[in-house]
This record gives C-alpha cells, sequence and structure tokens, in this order.
C-alpha cells in the first residue's frame, strides 16, 4: 500500500505547485486530474509531458492514478456523461477518455478512473438503456486501453448510474475484467449504507486504486478532512491488510481548495498516527 493525494483540491495551483507542496508535505503519489488546470489532454504536448515527468522525478513523486472524472474544461463535475440524451455530449466524454488513456500511457501510468456513466436524475431514459450506452461507450475506449495496458477504472458514486456495490457486480458482469476494474471509493461505500470493509473484502480482486475521505455519521455525500467524520480507518486499515491491498491509496479531499496544502498535510499526519496505518509510517 502507497498513499497519494489527489490533485484535485488544487484547482487554484498548476500541476507543477502541487507536485511541490505535496512532496513538501511528505507525500511519495499524487493522483493527476485530467481536467484544467492540471492535465487537460488537449492543452498538453511532448514538451509538457516531459516537464511533468521531470518533476515528478526530481522530488521523487510517482502517480497513484489518472483522474477522469471531473470535466470543467467544457462542462462540470459530472457532464457531459457518458449517458447524455445529446450524442454529441456523449461523445465528448468518450474521446475526453480515450485522450486520458493516451496520455496515461506517455506518463507510465496504469489506471485512470471514472465516472459510472452519470448523474440518474436527468438520464431521460430508464435505467438498462443507459447502461447499454454507458457501457457501449466503455468498450470504445477499451479499444484503445488494451493495446496500451491501461486499466479504465469505474467508480461508484450516490446519484450515479453505478451507486452501490451491488449495482457494481452486475455491471462488472457485462463488461472485459481484463481491462475494467473497480475504482472503490470507500467514502462512496458508506454513504449508500454499505460497510466500507465488506466492500473491500468482496471486490478484492476487483480493485485498481482506493479513494478515501471522511464522511459525516449522517452519511451525506461531502467529503471532510480525514478524521472529522465517521469512518473507521483503523477497521479499513486492518482489513487492505488482511486483504494483502498493495496497490495506491488517494486521498480525495476536492472541497478543500481554500487551502489543500494544509488539507493535504493533515490528512498525512493523522494516517501517521493511525495504529493501523503501518504503511504510512
Amino acid at each position: 500500500m502507497r498513499i497519494a493525494f489527489s490533485s484535485n483540491a488544487f484547482r487554484k495551483y498548476s500541476l507543477l505547485e502541487t507536485i511541490d507542496i505535496l512532496a513538501d508535505a511528505g507525500y511519495k503519489g499524487i493522483e493527476i486530474m485530467c481536467d484544467v488546470p492540471h492535465a487537460y489532454p488537449p492543452d498538453l504536448n511532448k514538451e509538457s509531458i516531459s516537464g511533468i515527468l521531470q518533476h515528478l522525478k526530481e522530488r521523487d513523486m510517482k502517480i497513484s492514478n489518472l483522474n477522469a472524472f471531473m470535466l470543467t474544461a467544457i462542462g462540470d463535475f459530472h457532464h457531459p456523461s457518458w449517458i447524455e440524451k445529446d450524442k454529441a455530449q456523449r461523445e465528448l466524454r468518450i474521446n475526453h477518455t480515450i485522450g486520458c488513456v493516451r496520455l496515461a500511457a506517455e506518463l507510465g501510468v496504469a489506471t485512470i478512473s471514472t465516472e459510472p456513466g452519470g448523474p440518474v436524475d436527468d438520464m431521460g431514459m430508464n435505467r438498462t438503456e443507459a447502461m447499454k450506452l454507458f457501457i457501449d461507450g466503455l468498450n470504445r475506449v477499451v479499444e484503445v486501453a488494451k493495446p496500451l495496458g491501461i486499466k479504465i477504472l469505474v467508480e461508484p458514486e450516490p446519484d450515479l448510474l453505478i451507486q452501490t456495490s451491488d449495482e457494481f457486480g452486475e455491471f462488472i458482469q457485462q463488461v472485459d475484467t481484463e481491462n475494467i476494474a473497480l475504482n472503490c471509493d470507500l467514502g462512496h461505500h458508506f454513504c449508500v449504507g454499505e460497510n466500507p470493509c465488506q466492500v473491500l473484502e468482496e471486490f478484492k480482486d476487483l480493485i485498481g486504486h482506493i479513494h478515501i475521505e471522511d464522511i459525516a455519521a449522517s452519511r451525506k455525500h461531502v467529503h471532510v478532512a480525514l478524521g472529522k467524520g465517521a469512518m473507521d480507518f483503523s477497521a479499513i486499515f486492518r482489513t487492505l491488510k488482511k486483504i494483502d491491498y498493495r496497490g495506491w491509496i488517494t486521498v480525495e479531499l476536492y472541497p478543500y481548495d481554500e487551502d489543500p496544502g494544509k488539507t493535504a498535510a493533515n490528512a498525512l499526519d493523522y494516517l501517521n498516527k493511525l495504529d493501523d496505518c503501518t504503511v504510512c509510517k
């Protein structure tokens, strides 16, 4: 297990500034947001990609995952989605994700994460139709990702097409698990009434990357600083040790964009003080 912090909390900073802040805080890993102002594929070229790699090397940092979820360059956190009524909008999401796959290959990253379809409230179609659109779109991305050795990680989230572990289980039976796996956001599973430890055990063979954040006891979907909510991180890290998880764990606290550096430093300090988080020490 290795700990990273997501750059999506640093939307007021450049990517290189974010790398510096996280390295200074003691992190060895960063999840890079594939959106403005960090790594939106259309804005990058060979020179800028080389600059990112060089800066990571200089600061002894690795990339945990490419986060292809947000798309504020042309929409918002969830739009355009995979399940838009407008085909042109769906194509924007598909093409963006393909661009992120190609960027992952250039950066030497094995995974990218994406939203699970999109918001259910404005689908304008039934669940079966929406799921078909999502899977058809993903399959087009897999055609590009497979020869490059990149996995697409789907992240269940409250109020989106795939919210629960059961829904993810139904979905994953319909796709190629060689190239599609789970981005396991433990706070999201807690929000929908699930036990994160049980999710880890049930889906241990499908987890490609993990997000952590704290969530209030109300289970409202708002990412809060580690130690400020009701998540049992000691139990979570005991379970991670039990299932022998050896991948990246990224702290994702994007609401804290006013002082992300302090938030990141506090998160790592919190994890370092956990008796069961031996990986953090």
